[in-house]
C-alpha cells in the first residue's frame, strides 16, 4: 500500500488493533478489482485522480456496481428480496462501521469518512428498486430515475473530492448533477436496444422503441448537449486532485455522444455504439495534455 493510500486510514485506525487496517485494505482491494473487471474506461479515469482518491472512488463504484447486478443479472433469484436485503445490510454497515461483506465494508468506510448523506444512498437504491418492475417512464419518473441512478453517484464522488467539506461541495452540486445526467442519458441511447429487448425497458418518456425517430433522437441530443455544457463549467471549478480524472470521463462520453449524433435513429436502435479501447487511450492522452496546459 502506498504512502498516500495509507493516509486514508490514519483517522480511521486509531481506536483499533493494527490488523483492522489489513481488513480494510483487503476490502478496498476487492472494490478495486470489481471496478477493473467491470469498467475499463472508469478504471482509466480513476488512475488520473490523486492517489488518495483511488480507494474511495473504487469503493463507491463497487457498491453501485453490485447493486446494479442484482436487478440486471440475477434473473433466477428473487431480486426484490435481494435488493431489500442489500439495502438493510448497507444501513447496518454504515451504522456499525463494519461489515463482513467486503463491498459494503469498503463503502461504509468512505461514507463515514467523507460524511456522505444517506439521502444520496437511499435515492440510488430506490432507482435500483424502480428497475425491478418499471418498463416505461413519464417525465417525473424519468427525472427521478436519472437522479437516483446517476446524479447521486456523482455527488457521492464529489463529497470525496471535496473531503466532505460542505462549503466546497455545495456550489458544485448543480454542475455535478448535470454531468451525471448527461452520462446516463448517453447510456440510455447507447443501450436502447438491449434495454428494450432484454429487459423490456424504455427510459425516455413518450418514446416508442419500435418507432424511434430522428425527431425523437434530436430532442434527446439537445437535452444532453445542454447538460454537457453545464457539466463542463463545473469540471473547471473542481479541486486540482480530481479535475483531470473527471475531465477524462467527460471527454470519453462526449466522444461517444458525437458518434451517436452521427448515427441515424435506426442505427442507434440496431447496434450498440461504442468507443474502442485504443481510442479511449488516445482520448485520455489528449485530455491529460489539455488539462496540463489549462485548456479545459
Amino acid at each position: 500500500m502506498s504512502k498516500d493510500s495509507c493516509c486514508f486510514f490514519v483517522d480511521l485506525m486509531k481506536p483499533y488493533p493494527a490488523m483492522i487496517e489489513l481488513y480494510d485494505e483487503t476490502c478496498l482491494e476487492c472494490s478495486k478489482l470489481i471496478t477493473q473487471k467491470y469498467s475499463t474506461s472508469f478504471s482509466l479515469g480513476i488512475r488520473a485522480f490523486d492517489q488518495r482518491f483511488h480507494y474511495p472512488i473504487y469503493a463507491i463504484y463497487g457498491f453501485v456496481r453490485y447493486a446494479d447486478e442484482i436487478v440486471d443479472t440475477f434473473h433466477e433469484h428473487d431480486k426484490a428480496r435481494l435488493i431489500a436485503e442489500f439495502r438493510k445490510e448497507t444501513q447496518v454497515a454504515i451504522a456499525q462501521k463494519i461489515s463482513l461483506n467486503p463491498v459494503l465494508h469498503a463503502f461504509q468506510l468512505v461514507v463515514n469518512q467523507y460524511n456522505i448523506d444517506y439521502d444520496l444512498i437511499d435515492a440510488f437504491l430506490k432507482s435500483m428498486e424502480m428497475d425491478l418492475d418499471k418498463v416505461e417512464y413519464d417525465q417525473r419518473g424519468y427525472e427521478e430515475y436519472i437522479y437516483g441512478s446517476a446524479e447521486v453517484i456523482g455527488l457521492m464522488c464529489l463529497k470525496v473530492f471535496c473531503d466532505g467539506n460542505s462549503a466546497v461541495y455545495e456550489p458544485l452540486v448543480a454542475y455535478a448533477r448535470k454531468l451525471g445526467s448527461a452520462f446516463q442519458k448517453i447510456n440510455f441511447l447507447r443501450d436502447i436496444r438491449s434495454d428494450f429487448e432484454e429487459r423490456g425497458r424504455v427510459y425516455f418518456p413518450g418514446v416508442d422503441f419500435n418507432t424511434f425517430s430522428e425527431q425523437d433522437k434530436k430532442a434527446i441530443e439537445e437535452d444532453i448537449q445542454a447538460d454537457f455544457e453545464e457539466g463542463l463549467k463545473g469540471i473547471r471549478l473542481l479541486p486540482n486532485g480530481c479535475r483531470k480524472g473527471v475531465y477524462i470521463a467527460y471527454v470519453y462520453y462526449f466522444e461517444l455522444f458525437k458518434k451517436i449524433k452521427k448515427s441515424s435513429a435506426r442505427e442507434v436502435t440496431q447496434k450498440r455504439i461504442r468507443v474502442s479501447d485504443p481510442q479511449k487511450m488516445w482520448l485520455m492522452a489528449q485530455a491529460l495534455v489539455k488539462n496540463s496546459w489549462g485548456r479545459i
